[in-house]
């Protein structure tokens, strides 16, 4: 018999613990993302203008880190588990977590995903947007149009008495509609005063089964999604996951909260620019 997933209902000033439970959050804690989530999408709407051929992915996190500070936030992604940048930065069929680097520059014709986290006020805004380089080919642009699709129709499953799976299970019937591949190995996840916290939003998965969603649940829904077959590798540097296959790959992320009507996103762009172009 599966387990019973336990719910905690936390206060914006609790002290919280990764301990498996699925936390349920008030009024204050929805407060406290939109905050965060606002200047998250600030973040990558500004990024619209910095992405071009010849930049350095260095220069890029360098952006993205003086203006956390400047919001009066710090990078969530400074110091976890060892990472030494303010976000990550995945070109073409890098899955997720490229490391930014000087010697990395962007191309023309490359596709490429920023993710960022702004921890503000001790709340985490954990989003990621696609942008597209100089002349990008059709078939980039579609994988990247079709990824948007994908997230916004997992998002449309987030509603209280759904269950986790009929997110994944959205999100893989549309990709798999056009034959890309959706990504097991990496997953969404709650988030709130912790940056990865219970439950693990997988983007593959059969409808009616997992926990139930709840009004005051926060969660990212992040699919990745391949031109090619769903298989990835880490490279040597412990962070990097590229596709097996070398095709292209795609994601976007938005961090959302359940209401008792739906979901709530807190990381859309206040100027309308969640998707590219720009």
């Amino acid at each position: 018999m599966a387990a019973m997933t336990e719910y905690q209902t936390v206060e914006a000033g609790d002290v919280v613990y990764r301990d498996g439970t699925i936390k349920l959050h008030g009024p204050q804690g929805f407060e406290g993302m939109r905050k965060a989530g606002r200047l998250a999408a600030e973040i990558l709407d500004a990024l619209a203008e910095q992405v071009r051929p010849g930049v350095s992915t260095e220069a890029l996190d360098t952006f993205v880190r003086e203006m956390m500070l400047d919001g009066g936030a710090v990078p969530a992604t400074l110091g976890y588990r060892g990472y030494t940048h303010s976000c990550c930065i995945s070109i073409n069929h890098v899955v997720c977590h490229g490391i930014p680097s000087p010697g990395k520059t962007l191309r023309d014709g490359d596709i490429v995903n920023i993710d960022v986290t702004p921890l503000l006020d001790g709340w985490h805004g954990d989003t990621s947007r696609m942008y597209l380089v100089g002349d990008v080919p059709l078939k980039a642009r579609r994988l990247v149009e079709v990824t948007h699709e994908c997230l916004m129709i997992g998002i449309a499953q987030a509603r209280p008495g759904a269950r986790l799976g009929d997110i994944g299970a959205a999100i893989q019937a549309h990709a798999e509609q056009y034959r890309y591949g959706v990504v097991r190995d990496f997953c969404g996840h709650g988030l709130g005063r912790l940056f990865h916290d219970a439950p693990e939003v997988v983007h593959a998965a059969r409808a009616g089964t997992g926990p139930e969603l709840k009004a005051g649940m926060f969660m990212t829904i992040e699919p990745m999604i391949n031109l090619g077959r769903p298989h990835v590798k880490l490279l040597g540097d412990g962070w990097t996951a590229v596709t097996r296959d070398k095709s292209l790959s795609a994601q976007f992320e938005h961090s959302i909260g359940i209401t008792d009507e739906g979901a709530e996103i807190f990381t859309l762009s206040p100027t309308g620019r969640d998707k590219p172009p720009y």
